[in-house]
């Protein structure tokens, strides 16, 4: 069974979250420019620089990939805009990925540096953890932060995410530390392994 027949998308609108200043809407080919534009921005990918982006072809692929899940979830990285604006700020959003053997929501956010200190990326996870939360309730959500990067763990908690010590692995760009949302614990061991 592929992952498209295995999950059920109909029973959600998300098309656009809207929040108090916000637009969250599911990326065009056009974004290409504002996803070049953040990410290889070095301030913006400072404590993940193995997600600096280089060029527009980069860029693209990487457009290419979040939308690709839109196609097949409909869901996924929403770009993040003011709602008097057409102006991409940053992105943020939730997708699939895989943790401990289990299917989890990978919340993602990352924005202009000229945004920062707005509460924008907080206004903008908090919205998109309530619609995982309320869609996708099935999934845990995810969040993996690198220590020296405050800003962004709180970010995490001020969205309704917990820390999760026992969940923190080896990253990417060093130790992750996880957040997490909707992580139940893992059943006890039963029989001749148990304690």
């Amino acid at each position: 069974m592929s992952d498209r027949t295995a999950f059920d998308n109909t029973s959600f609108d998300n098309a656009e979250l809207r929040t108090e200043r916000l637009t969250l809407r599911r990326p065009a080919a056009h974004d290409v420019i504002a996803v070049h534009a953040i990410h290889s921005d070095p301030a913006a990918y400072e404590h993940n620089p193995s997600d600096a982006l280089r060029t527009h072809d980069e860029a693209a692929h990487l457009l290419r990939r979040w939308m690709a899940h839109w196609h097949d979830f409909d869901f996924g990285y929403w770009v993040v805009r003011p709602l008097d604006s057409q102006r991409p700020v940053g992105f943020c959003g939730v997708k699939f990925t895989e943790m401990d053997d289990r299917r989890a929501l990978n919340l993602f956010y990352r924005f202009s540096t000229a945004s920062w200190g707005q509460g924008v990326a907080t206004e903008a996870a908090r919205a998109v953890v309530r619609w995982a939360r309320e869609h996708l309730p099935e999934y845990p959500v995810v969040a993996r932060v690198r220590p020296a990067n405050t800003a962004s763990q709180r970010v995490a908690l001020k969205a309704g995410l917990t820390r999760a010590e026992h969940l923190d692995r080896p990253g990417e760009d060093g130790p992750d530390l996880l957040f997490t949302a909707g992580w139940a614990p893992s059943p006890p061991v039963k029989g001749p392994l148990a304690h």
